[in-house]
């Protein structure tokens, strides 16, 4: 069961109209790299527990025959919270079942996961990753046996024992769902796993790779990672051994610099430069002079001569004027226009369809 409720409120304007499931990410929506991740593990039944632009993640997706999995859906009728969208979902659960954060980009190693579930007799396995700094999120402590001694929520950096936190993914037995209170809102994390600590709650400590794309930095850097090939995933296979992807139907007449990928349909006109670590979505086209780098164009966008486009996110449909630069974690929403001679930098957030005349924004 896969948790996608959230309104996904840090990545707009993303998500301003589009569910945060079903967001493009490189080359396809992100819950699909969720999705071959546990098939590759042997999943091929999967739960998604929506709310928000619930209808928006079933059309993209289907019925999961594509990706090779049987996927179903349960909607929340009212924010349940991570315990008691589970409960929703008993009558679908089987006797052991996994329950995942739909907002992570992973690809932690789960069959190792559920073996040393099935060797503890666990309860519950909490799969867990280390970060270098652990001070702003909920650390888990363990004993040698590898169960769950306790939760040390935000704690300060002085003499930390452990640097794991949860990286949500659950492997769970059904007994599980009997300490969830039906028809309201329970969190797993406050109310479930206190009642399980000593008693049967264990933590899988993995070195794979894992990150909260929550937010337009972590977006960039999940795109970046996947682009290097830092998280296994199957773009790696369309990047070649080049690190470079373009679509025949592709026009390039500057220089595409790896690792980047292009879609059908885009143009890059003389001496323009893409790359490295940019996507162009299909049917973008880059004005002669641009350059374009450690950014994300999505479909349709029309960039304008001698732009200059780095660590920015561009959403579908928009339209860049001549000489205007967007740099410095700035993400435009789908369908703005801009005119010539901006800047725009600084994490500036420009909503779907802004228009913005020549000039107007110096940062």
């Amino acid at each position: 069961m896969i948790l996608v409720g959230g309104q996904g409120t840090r990545l707009r304007p993303l998500t301003s109209a589009v569910p945060k499931p079903v967001v493009r990410l490189v080359d396809r929506p992100f819950i699909a790299f969720m999705l071959e991740w546990l098939r590759g593990h042997g999943v091929d039944d999967v739960i998604m527990s929506c709310g928000f632009l619930a209808d928006g993640v079933r059309n993209v997706l289907g019925d999961g025959s594509e990706l090779g999995i049987r996927l179903r859906f349960v909607e929340e009728p009212d924010p349940r919270g991570t315990a008691g969208a589970l409960k929703l979902a008993e009558p679908m659960l089987d006797e052991r079942f996994l329950m995942l954060n739909g907002d992570v980009l992973t690809d932690i190693d789960l069959t190792a996961q559920i073996a040393q579930h099935e060797a503890s007799g666990a309860k519950g396995t909490l799969a867990l990753v280390p970060v270098e700094d652990p001070s702003a999120y909920g650390l888990v402590m363990l004993e040698q046996d590898n169960s769950v001694r306790a939760f040390l929520e935000k704690p300060s950096t002085e003499n930390l024992e452990s640097n794991l936190i949860s990286a949500g993914a659950y492997v769970l037995e059904r007994e599980i769902l009997d300490l969830i209170a039906p028809d309201r809102n329970v969190s797993i994390e406050r109310e479930v796993w206190p009642q399980l600590v000593g008693n049967g709650l264990y933590g899988f400590a993995s070195d794979g790779y894992w990150l909260d794309i929550g937010t337009p930095e972590r977006y960039l850097q999940g795109t970046f990672d996947i682009l290097e090939g830092n998280v296994q995933s199957a773009v790696r296979e369309r990047l070649g051994s080049d690190w470079l992807a373009i679509e025949d139907e592709a026009s390039v007449h500057g220089r595409a610099i790896p690792p980047a990928l292009l879609e059908r349909g885009v143009s890059v006109g003389h001496g323009a430069r893409v790359g490295s670590l940019v996507v162009l979505a299909q049917d973008v086209v880059v004005g002669a002079g641009a350059s374009v780098e450690r950014a994300v164009v999505l479909e349709g966008t029309q960039i304008g001569e001698n732009c200059e486009l780095r660590d920015c996110i561009v959403g579908a449909g928009c339209q860049i004027g001549a000489g205007t630069k967007i740099t410095g974690g700035a993400v435009l929403g789908d369908g703005v226009k801009v005119g010539a001679h901006n800047v725009i930098a600084c994490g500036a957030r420009i909503f779907p369809g802004v228009e913005l005349p020549e000039g107007a924004i110096q940062f």
